[in-house]
């Protein structure tokens, strides 16, 4: 009768840790679809800007269109490679890989798109059991799968600076991608 309760117990234990990494993993194929349309649309946005656009700013003490496109890459690495994949920050004030530093529209293009691939590498390879490791978040506890979500609204939230960018320099929008 024992070993019949332990078997049973077991198997409950079991199914249970299978539903939960399964949960997990159906997050990481989601989450990863949904950073597939959310790149397609950021450089559908950037390719459809003029580059003598790409300095426009709302107003003094915004960021330009292009500060905005490399902000997006700049905070991805960050909270993907640094605060995801434990990588040591980028220094602010001398590397410059995800700066506007001189690039042109073709290489800030360049640029996001290959942040996005060493993001999307780095999110397909991770290890979901840290999904509640909690980390220092500008002051703010949270867990690694809150990072996911902050990485996900940090783009949306500097897309749609820019997406207003061309409105009010007299241009149209690519139409909406669903699903990011």
């Amino acid at each position: 009768m024992k070993r019949i309760l332990i078997l049973t117990l077991a198997i409950i234990f079991s199914s249970c840790t299978h539903q939960t990494n399964t949960e997990q993993n159906d997050f990481i194929k989601d989450y990863l679809e949904r950073l597939e349309n959310s790149r397609k649309y950021l450089i559908l946005v950037a390719e459809n800007m003029p580059e003598d656009k790409y300095e426009y700013k709302a107003s003094p003490e915004s960021m330009s269109f292009s500060e905005n496109l490399m902000h997006i890459a700049w905070a991805m690495d960050w909270h993907s490679q640094t605060l995801l994949g434990g990588r040591k920050a980028r220094d602010w004030n001398t590397d410059k890989e995800l700066k506007v530093e001189n690039k042109s529209k073709k290489e800030m293009i360049a640029t996001i798109n290959k942040t996005f691939n060493e993001t999307i590498k780095l999110i397909s390879e991770f290890n979901t059991t840290q999904f509640n490791d909690q980390l220092d978040y500008l002051g703010l506890n949270r867990t690694k799968r809150q990072i996911f979500l902050l990485l996900t609204d940090h783009i949306t939230h500097h897309r749609g600076q820019m997406l207003v960018y061309m409105r009010l320099n007299g241009l149209k929008p690519p139409r909406y991608v669903l699903y990011q």
